[in-house]
C-alpha cells in the first residue's frame, strides 16, 4: 500500500512518524533566503475592500474574504508556501499529518495530528473535518446549512465523509479523482470548528490557525494577535496582523509607499502602479507573478436576446483582447481561455488555437464578424442592441467594464453600466438578475475539475450563465477521472475550445501582479495564484 507523506507516494512498510512541518520548514526555507528568522515584530497589510462575508470563507467566491481570513485557519493540506506554483508535487500537510490514496483514487484516508486545539482551547478531532465535508457537500443529514455554497460542485463526486477514529477520516469518491485533493490544498477549503455555528464565522473566527482573532472594526480593520498554542512549534515568528481597509486606490498607493502598510493586497498591485512605486522608493520589493484571475465577460443565456449563440458570439468578437491588455494594464496580463496560459499554468491553450476561437483573430476582421452576426439576429443600425452592463463595484471592474462598453459600441452594441457593491454582487449573479457582466474569478487550483465543476458544471450555484450542455458535462467528468497526463490534456483542451465556441463566460485576459512589499517584510513570497498563500504563520518582520 502506498501512503502520500507530504504529497509524495512512500511505501507502508518503511514509513516513520510524520516530520512536522516546522521541520520541513527548517531543512528546506532557508538556505535560500541567506537569514535566519526572528521572532517579534507585527506587520501591517491591506485590504481593498470590508470583508463581503466575514470570515466565512467557506460561503466566500472571493479573495476579498480568504486573504484576511486564512490567518485564523488551517486545512487538511495545504500548498507550499514556498513554491510559487501549485501542483500536486507542492501539497504539504496542514491537520493532515500524512494520507493515503486507495482503491485507484477512489479512496482518501487523512491521518490527523493530535496536538492541536482551536482557538477558544477544545481539541481538534475528526468530528470537525466530517462536519465541514457535510456542510460543504450539503449532505442529508448535515446538522447544519451554509448560506452560500460557491463551491458545491468540488464536492459533488464524494459519496461519504466517516470519521473512523478521533485522528482518523476516511473520504470515498463515487468515482476517481485525483484532482480532489488539489482541491483541498485550496485556501477556499479551511476546516470549520463543529461545536462552533457555521454561521458564526460571518462576524467572526474560532479557527486552529497561527493567529486568532482580536477585533474586527468594520469599515476600518481587522486584528489579530499570536496564536501562543499553535501546534507548529515556534510559528508564528510575528506577534500580530493589522489588515487596514483602503479601498482608494490613490489612497493605499501613498500608504503603501509612505510605509503605512508593509504589504500590498495581492492582485491589486497592476503594472502602471508598480512603475509609479518603483520610481518613488526604489527599495520596494516587487514581484512580478501570475495571479490565476480571469477577466471574463458573464452572459445570462437564460435571457433574450443572450439566449442566441450568435448573439453571444458577436459580443465575444468585438472585444480586442490585446487591445484591452495595452490600455487598461499597460501589458500586466496576457491572453488565454479558459484555464491558464504557460507558464503561469499547465493546460492552458497554445496560441495557434487561441487564434481560432471568437475575439482573438484579426480585431478588423473580428469586428465586421460581429456586426453580420448582430445583423442575422435581427439587430442593426436602425434596431440597435441594449443592454445592461452590470459590474463589482470596485475600481478595477470599472476600468475593465469601461473599455468593453466601448468596444462593444464599435459594433452597434449599446451598453450602460451599473456598478453593484460585492455584498451583492455574488448573490445578484447567483439568482440571474443581470444580462450581461463584466467579472474577475480566481481559478484555484490551476486543475480543470477546479475551474470547469464550479463554473459550467450544470448543476453549480456559479454557472450564473445557466448554461448547461450534456456533452461538454460528459468530457469533463472523463478528464476528471483520466490518469494519463497527455489524454487528460487533449480532453481540456477541447472542452475549453467548445465552451469558447459557445460563447457563455467570453475569457478576455488572465492579469499579472506586481506584488509590493517593504524589504523587512521576509518569507511572504508570491505565488502564481493570489489564493492559499495569506496562512502568514512563516512571515518575519526583519525590522
Amino acid at each position: 500500500m502506498l501512503f502520500r507523506f507530504h504529497g509524495k507516494p512512500m511505501n507502508i512498510r518503511r514509513c516513520i512518524p510524520a516530520i512536522s512541518l516546522a521541520v520541513l520548514v527548517l531543512l528546506g526555507a532557508f538556505p535560500a533566503l541567506g537569514q535566519a528568522p526572528k521572532s517579534g515584530g507585527r506587520l501591517n497589510l491591506r485590504l481593498r475592500e470590508d470583508l463581503p462575508q466575514g470570515f466565512a470563507i467557506n460561503e466566500s467566491p472571493t479573495i476579498s474574504t480568504m486573504w484576511p481570513a486564512m490567518p485564523c485557519f488551517n486545512n487538511l493540506v495545504l500548498f507550499d508556501p514556498f513554491k510559487p506554483t501549485h501542483s500536486a508535487d507542492t501539497i504539504i500537510g496542514e491537520l493532515a499529518e500524512r494520507w493515503s490514496w486507495q482503491d485507484s483514487y477512489r479512496k482518501l484516508v487523512f491521518f490527523l495530528r493530535a496536538d492541536v486545539k482551536w482557538h477558544d482551547g477544545k481539541p481538534f478531532t475528526a468530528r470537525d473535518v466530517t462536519y465541514t465535508f457535510d456542510l460543504l457537500r450539503e449532505a442529508p443529514d448535515a446538522p447544519a446549512k451554509l448560506r452560500l455554497n460557491p463551491r458545491r460542485e468540488w464536492y459533488a463526486n464524494v459519496e461519504s465523509v466517516d470519521a473512523v477514529d478521533p485522528q482518523t477520516v476516511v473520504v470515498r469518491l463515487k468515482r476517481a479523482q485525483p484532482s480532489f485533493l488539489l482541491m483541498l490544498a485550496s485556501g477556499f477549503s479551511p476546516i470549520y470548528a463543529a461545536h462552533v455555528p457555521a454561521a458564526s464565522y460571518r462576524t467572526g473566527c474560532i479557527g486552529t490557525g497561527p493567529f486568532k482573532l482580536k477585533e474586527w472594526r468594520k469599515g476600518e480593520f481587522v486584528e489579530y494577535v499570536k496564536n501562543t498554542d499553535y501546534f507548529v512549534k515556534g510559528r508564528p515568528y510575528l506577534d500580530g496582523l493589522r489588515y487596514l481597509i483602503i479601498a482608494e486606490r490613490g489612497t493605499a498607493t501613498a500608504a503603501l509607499q509612505a510605509g503605512r502598510v508593509d504589504v500590498a493586497f495581492p492582485g491589486e498591485t497592476p503594472k502602471p502602479i508598480a512603475d509609479q512605486l518603483r520610481k518613488a522608493v526604489p527599495q520596494l520589493v516587487i514581484t512580478p507573478v501570475g495571479t490565476s484571475v480571469v477577466d471574463h465577460l458573464i452572459i445570462n443565456t437564460r435571457k433574450a436576446p443572450f439566449d442566441s449563440v450568435k448573439v453571444r458570439e458577436a459580443v465575444s468578437r468585438a472585444i480586442d483582447r490585446r487591445a484591452l491588455i495595452a490600455a487598461v494594464y499597460q501589458g500586466g496580463a496576457v491572453v488565454g481561455a479558459w484555464m491558464a496560459p504557460r507558464p503561469y499554468g499547465v493546460w492552458g491553450l497554445v496560441e495557434g488555437d487561441l487564434r481560432g476561437l471568437p475575439g482573438y483573430g484579426n480585431p478588423g476582421d473580428e469586428k465586421a464578424k460581429a456586426r453580420t452576426l448582430l445583423a442575422e439576429a435581427g439587430f442593426g443600425p436602425a434596431r440597435p442592441l441594449k443592454a445592461e452592463m452590470l459590474t463589482r463595484g470596485l475600481p478595477a471592474f470599472a476600468d475593465l467594464s469601461s473599455f468593453v462598453i466601448s468596444e462593444l459600441k464599435r459594433v452597434g452594441i449599446e451598453a450602460s453600466l451599473r456598478q453593484v457593491e460585492s455584498s451583492q454582487w455574488y448573490p445578484l449573479q447567483a439568482r440571474g438578475e443581470f444580462q450581461i457582466g463584466t467579472d474577475r474569478n480566481g481559478i484555484e487550483p490551476d486543475d480543470p475539475d477546479a475551474n470547469f465543476y464550479e463554473f459550467i458544471g450544470c448543476r453549480s450555484p456559479r454557472n450564473y450563465s445557466g448554461y448547461c450542455d450534456e456533452e461538454i458535462t460528459r468530457l469533463i467528468d472523463q478528464q476528471s477521472q483520466e490518469l494519463d497526463t497527455r489524454k487528460r490534456l487533449a480532453l481540456v483542451q477541447e472542452i475549453q475550445m467548445r465552451i469558447e465556441a459557445a460563447a457563455v463566460r467570453p475569457v478576455l485576459d488572465w492579469r499579472l501582479d506586481y506584488f509590493t512589499v517593504w524589504p523587512h517584510v521576509k518569507n511572504l513570497v508570491p505565488h502564481q495564484s493570489i489564493y492559499g498563500w495569506g496562512r502568514m504563520q512563516e512571515v518575519w518582520s526583519e525590522r
